[in-house]
């Protein structure tokens, strides 16, 4: 149910980092790592599945929102998930 926007004292702007801003341009990263780094993690952090269901909520509509600025690997193996970086100019693959 929506609530007043009076009940919350700090209203900053939805924000959200640009993939050269979150990303090194020479990493390639899972969808579980850019979801810890969008919440200010380590891209490695030890989280409970919990935790790691939620934050998938925010970065799987982000990658999409960015798709542009991004590549992607297919994984290398059955059991990986793909990856993603930041496309740093046109002669990244097609």
């Amino acid at each position: 149910m929506p609530v007043p926007k009076s009940e919350f004292e700090n209203r900053p702007p939805c924000d959200f980092y640009t993939p050269a801003e979150l990303l090194e341009n020479d990493q390639m990263y899972t969808v579980y790592e850019i979801a810890r780094l969008l919440q200010g993690l380590e891209a490695e952090a030890e989280i409970e599945p919990e935790t790691e269901d939620v934050l998938l909520d925010w970065a799987i509509p982000w990658i999409m929102t960015n798709a542009n600025d991004l590549v992607v690997a297919e994984p290398r193996s059955d059991d990986e998930p793909g990856y993603y970086g930041v496309r740093e100019d046109d002669t990244d693959d097609e």
